[in-house]
């Protein structure tokens, strides 16, 4: 009898058990944000020196990593971005590093998409997946409110000199629609001239910060009174991690802080 109870502990472990990875490496701020999220932190032994993370050993750059530093740390998985240079990313798999590639997301949906394949990497599926459905909850009930709403059109700067304006194939695009705007900047993300934001008129502009770069460049559209987000003043500064780098979780976070700009009267 005892031994069948054995076999079946054995079994069991062998069904309910994987093996997942102890030690791992983050070569990009937003999926180290959702390692946190995910409450994995615990087993993120490094990460890149543009990440929020205390207490963590860094490994170089988001595009520029140490290799020998990232082989001595002997980690069994490494988490790289698109931003990961192609030839660093060959030369760990070449020394028999696990390295997976996620890539940076487009839009809420892919953004979902990548966050269940990280929680399926680190056994943190269901919870990956209880996080998704709460924060949709609150995406809906936001669009759901603002869907009525007159909406204004919206510039969001991500970069200046050059002037460099959101498209439609950013998150940040999501970002305004669901929050009961319209994106009336280029289609991809690009070099963009203030004739052209002059000629488009938005409503709103939003700046991604950029320090004291962005407060003057707040200041320079304020000066600019023959477009309307000059006139009314409707120009602000976001935080580059909340448009930028987003969970599933601050997403909705960040939904919420865009709605109360772009419908401040509701």
């Amino acid at each position: 009898m005892k031994n069948i109870v054995i076999a079946l502990v054995f079994l069991c472990s062998l069904v309910f058990c994987q093996n997942y990875p102890q030690r791992i490496i983050s070569l990009g701020p937003y999926l180290t944000e959702e390692i946190y999220l995910l409450k994995a932190d615990d087993n993120l032994i490094a990460c890149t020196t543009y990440c929020k993370a205390k207490n963590k050993e860094r490994i170089g750059s988001v595009m520029g990593v140490d290799i020998e530093k990232i082989v001595a740390l002997k980690p069994d998985l490494v988490l790289a971005t698109p931003l990961t240079k192609k030839d660093s990313l060959e030369k760990l798999k070449s020394l028999g590093i696990n390295v997976v590639l996620l890539p940076y997301p487009k839009n809420f949906s892919s953004l979902c998409e990548q966050f269940m394949e990280l929680g399926r990497l680190l056994g943190k599926e269901r919870k990956a997946k209880a996080i998704i459905e709460r924060s949709k909850k609150k995406i809906n009930a936001i669009k759901e409110r603002t869907k009525n709403f007159p909406k204004p059109s919206v510039i969001v700067q991500v970069g200046a000199n050059p002037l460099w304006v959101a498209g439609y194939n950013t998150m940040i695009n999501d970002f305004i629609e669901f929050a009961g705007g319209v994106n009336i900047g280029p289609k991809e993300s690009a070099p963009y001239s203030k004739e052209e934001v002059i000629k488009n008129n938005p409503d709103v502009i939003i700046i991604m910060e950029m320090g004291i770069i962005g407060e003057n460049e707040k200041k320079n559209w304020e000066r600019i009174r023959v477009i309307n987000a000059g006139k009314n003043k409707r120009i602000y500064i976001m935080d580059a991690y909340e448009l930028g780098s987003p969970t599933p979780s601050s997403f909705a976070k960040t939904l919420k802080k865009i709605a109360k700009i772009l419908h401040p009267r509701n």
